[in-house]
């Protein structure tokens, strides 16, 4: 399946080739990057309650997606906007490779999370897509500890129902904050940027969290062993396996890291010794247990 390779995109599609000073996603973070204090927590309203109705999870065929109806909005943190939240979905490798779409100096993490919300002056997609600040992508890294993830096995535990492309299941609305790091969450990353998939539209405001979600072994193995690319009658089915996009040259863009983000000694902004009081609330405050 040709399409499945992001190298052959533009043929298809040729908003994806990455021509001079086009930005696109995703980017490599330098953690030398300034900081900009101008840059505080984000207001993710309706996202610390149960939302009524019920949510749904498809796999299209490049990834799996939780479609969450309408309730929550994200703005502040340097956004101009508010921003009505669609819809998440996730970014993996394989059985023994790491996925994710941003890498951290060089790091790639095993999966990549994106939460996908729409300025909300626009009717539709196709008006966002041609802003270029109609996306607010909201990235958080996924890692691997040995113990469950609670809150992620809301999503996992009906991976089953979507093994095949095409196929979708019902799930039952939680609060999507028990899912991120909450205790960490004016931490982050902010560049302008694409979509990471077709068509590659230059029209999202990405925010990409520095601590990342954890799940145990075997909830990463359900993504990169159970979920398939075709569909389930198909005469030979394809696992969907390192459904991430490669790395992009940011062309001078303006990569900034919040007002408490954790930078390494030397970077710009404060001395890293200020910030190591943050470190134990990192390790405790992101297991969402």
């Amino acid at each position: 399946q040709p399409h499945c390779d992001p190298y052959s995109w533009g043929d298809l599609f040729p908003s994806c080739h990455p021509l001079l000073e086009h930005h696109h996603s995703p980017i490599n973070f330098d953690p030398h990057m300034p900081r900009s204090d101008s840059l505080g927590p984000l207001h993710l309203e309706g996202f610390d309650v149960t939302q009524p109705g019920h949510w749904t999870l498809t796999n299209d065929g490049h990834s799996v997606l939780l479609q969450v109806g309408s309730g929550m909005a994200v703005s502040g943190g340097g956004l101009l906007d508010e921003y009505h939240t669609i819809q998440l979905h996730f970014h993996w490798g394989g059985p023994a490779t790491n996925g994710s779409e941003h890498t951290v100096d060089g790091r790639r993490y095993p999966m990549e999370m994106h939460i996908v919300s729409v300025k909300s002056v626009h009717p539709n997609m196709s008006a966002a897509l041609e802003d270029p600040t109609g996306l607010a992508v909201l990235g958080f890294f996924i890692d691997v500890v040995y113990a469950d993830n609670v809150h992620f096995g809301h999503i996992s535990q009906m991976l089953s129902s979507v093994a095949y492309k095409g196929q979708t299941a019902k799930v039952k609305p939680f609060p999507l904050m028990g899912l991120l790091p909450r205790h960490n969450m004016s931490q982050y990353y902010r560049y302008y940027g694409s979509l990471t998939t077709p068509p590659c539209s230059q029209a999202v405001v990405w925010t990409l969290y520095q601590v990342p979600i954890y799940i145990s072994w075997s909830q990463l193995a359900q993504f990169t062993s159970q979920i398939f690319a075709t569909e389930e009658d198909a005469e030979q089915v394809t696992p969907l396996q390192n459904n991430f996009r490669h790395i992009h040259p940011t062309f001078g863009r303006s990569v900034t890291a919040s007002r408490d983000a954790i930078l390494p000694k030397g970077a710009a902004g404060r001395p890293i010794r200020a910030a190591v009081l943050l470190l134990p609330i990192t390790f405790l405050g992101s297991f969402g247990l």
